[in-house]
């Protein structure tokens, strides 16, 4: 799959496609994403299932797209020659993410992303301490950490991102200072780091909710920490969780997220697999969970089961504040009469929290308000 050279915008179709890959070896106890663990028989089928999928919607797809996302589970514990088959049959994008276990990707794996037209992966470190990995059941070791990266890079694979994970229980701010160096010495190009949530219904969640509860108020700190340690050596703070380096060390690239911004800019996007979230033209529709019954539909050259719901006006103008003010760059305030509490705007801008910019034709959260984040937000809209 090669990269284009089409950079326009969203016009013409849907730019941005996002492609869930569910198998996993194990089930991670805060994991409440649609995984399947086993079924190593049942790879080749499903990426027939995607591509049956992927044909009956391309129409709603530009010609050349701006990202293609494989996310899910684990998509690099797919078997090989399957991955492979995908990934040759995906339109052109300019930017091609693939989510990655550590212990998954070998120097053969790597080179068969790099092969396959892969740009970028996404990393799940989540911590380098063997004990908060064990409390996540996590399965890779900060060896295989290590291991994976110089394997991309050996393959040639120059945008690798690093996700972390603070807040989990039993973790010190020298643990985070220590996952922070441990992070940086691989040099990577983007770093996510996202606060622990208890998800309803998880393992997880049974076991250590109330101590997440009672460590929530020291979260603030370990996210300031994120921030100043990534910001301090050269990494663009352009979302609420996710750290880019500068073009200006990157060989003037700009390493954000393209597949990300899409989300948080508002733009429509096409998900397929089971479990998968489109958005195209005010509708928005979630694929069955199912993996039997997915399979069994598109084999017979049938449309997936859906949920489907068709976003309001009001809605889709209220996501478009609580996705965009996450970035650091002004959201425009055009096509968005009615979405905010002009009293609120104004409270919050002498408070310090929002900051209207362009002759308050845009809006920004200040670097305080951006540490309190979500709250601000909601306090915005109308």
């Amino acid at each position: 799959m090669r990269a284009s050279a089409d950079t326009g915008g969203h016009r013409g179709g849907a730019r941005h496609l996002y492609v869930h890959l569910p198998f996993c070896a194990s089930r991670c106890g805060y994991c409440d994403f649609v995984t399947v663990v086993g079924r190593d028989g049942q790879h080749e089928a499903y990426v027939s299932a995607l591509l049956t999928e992927l044909a009956l919607e391309r129409a709603v797809l530009a010609p050349r797209l701006e990202s293609v996302f494989l996310g899910g589970g684990t998509p690099t514990l797919t078997e090989p020659r399957a991955l492979s088959r995908l990934l040759q049959a995906l339109p052109p994008a300019e930017e091609v993410t693939v989510e990655a276990n550590p212990e998954t990707v070998t120097p053969a794996l790597a080179r068969l992303l790099q092969g396959c037209g892969v740009t970028r992966v996404s990393l799940g470190a989540q911590t380098f301490q063997p004990r908060l990995l064990e409390m996540l059941d996590r399965r890779a070791s900060p060896d295989d950490v290590r291991r994976a990266v110089y394997a991309l890079c050996d393959a040639r694979i120059d945008n690798i991102s690093l996700d972390l994970i603070y807040g989990i229980p039993g973790q010190s701010p020298a643990d985070l200072d220590a996952d922070l160096s441990e992070a940086l010495a691989l040099g990577p190009e983007h770093v996510s780091c996202y606060e622990l949530e208890a998800k309803p219904g998880t393992r997880f969640t049974h076991a250590h909710g109330a101590e997440l509860a009672r460590q929530a108020t020291a979260m603030e700190w370990y996210f300031e920490r994120v921030v100043e340690r990534l910001t301090a050596v050269g990494y663009r703070w352009y979302e609420t969780a996710n750290f880019c380096r500068l073009p200006a060390a990157a060989d003037g690239r700009d390493l954000r997220s393209r597949h990300n911004l899409a989300y948080w800019r508002g733009r429509d996007y096409l998900g397929l697999g089971i479990g998968a979230v489109s958005t195209i033209e005010g509708r928005r529709w979630r694929n069955t969970p199912r993996l039997g019954r997915y399979l069994a539909t598109l084999a017979a050259g049938e449309r997936p089961h859906r949920e489907v719901e068709t976003l309001s006006e009001p809605v889709r103008r209220s996501e478009r504040v609580l996705l965009g003010l996450r970035l650091d760059e002004p959201l425009s305030l055009d096509g968005l009469d009615g979405a905010l509490d002009a009293t609120a705007v104004e409270r919050l801008e002498r408070l310090g929290l929002v900051d209207r910019r362009h002759g308050a034709e845009a809006l920004a959260l200040t670097e305080r308000g951006r540490f309190l984040g979500g709250g601000v937000t909601a306090e915005l809209l109308a």
